[in-house]
């Protein structure tokens, strides 16, 4: 029997990705400062990894602990250039040095899951792919800022690998799905063992 799984996001590609793949699923967004969350992580030297992997946790904690009995699905994703943690960028200029200081260099995306019901995590893991922008003339940054918009600002890195953004790579070395953001095939896998899906 199949169980309808909670999504503690409002991303709609990673409730996508889970329907596409035969998965039911309510996405209920946990209502969290993720910021406040993180500040004593960095203070403590935790690993970008680690970041995504409370903040994945946290998630599916504070949505479990609203719906009794329900499985949740937390996820996060961090990315780091070196020991430094990028966020979404506030606004244009904030993606604009996003892209300057990602220009030329690899880079990590760190995409934490974690399932939870009532409260008790089952089982987390961080799948990590490594993406090599290409070096970007400034004038080019700010061509493809002015073309791609507003949707700069939804991605950590400041561009959509499953849209134009792929044009600012010379190599990528990981699944797409980590990438987007939700490493399937092991949240598939372990719902599988769960018996939440037909296995």
């Amino acid at each position: 029997m199949t169980e309808k799984l909670i999504l503690a996001s409002g991303s709609p590609f990673r409730k996508a990705m889970l329907e596409n793949a035969g998965v039911p699923v309510d996405a209920i967004p946990a209502d969290l400062d993720e910021r406040a969350l993180e500040a004593p992580l960095a203070e403590s030297g935790a690993t970008p990894e680690e970041v995504a992997l409370v903040l994945a946790e946290a998630k599916a904690v504070a949505v479990s602990e609203e719906h009794p009995g329900r499985l949740v699905l937390g996820c996060d994703q961090t990315l780091s250039l070196g020991d430094e943690v990028f966020h979404k960028p506030d606004d244009m200029e904030g993606a604009r040095r996003h892209l300057l200081k990602l220009s030329g260099k690899t880079h990590q995306l760190n995409s934490a899951v974690v399932l939870v019901r009532d409260g008790e995590t089952l089982w987390r893991h961080v799948a990590i792919a490594s993406l090599t922008m290409r070096a970007l003339d400034p004038a080019f940054i700010g061509r493809h800022l002015a073309r791609v918009g507003k949707k700069a600002l939804s991605s950590v890195g400041a561009y959509q690998i499953e849209g134009e953004g792929i044009q600012l790579f010379d190599k990528v070395e990981g699944d797409h799905f980590t990438i987007v953001g939700l490493p399937l095939l092991p949240v598939l896998k372990e719902l599988r063992q769960l018996g939440a899906i037909d296995g």
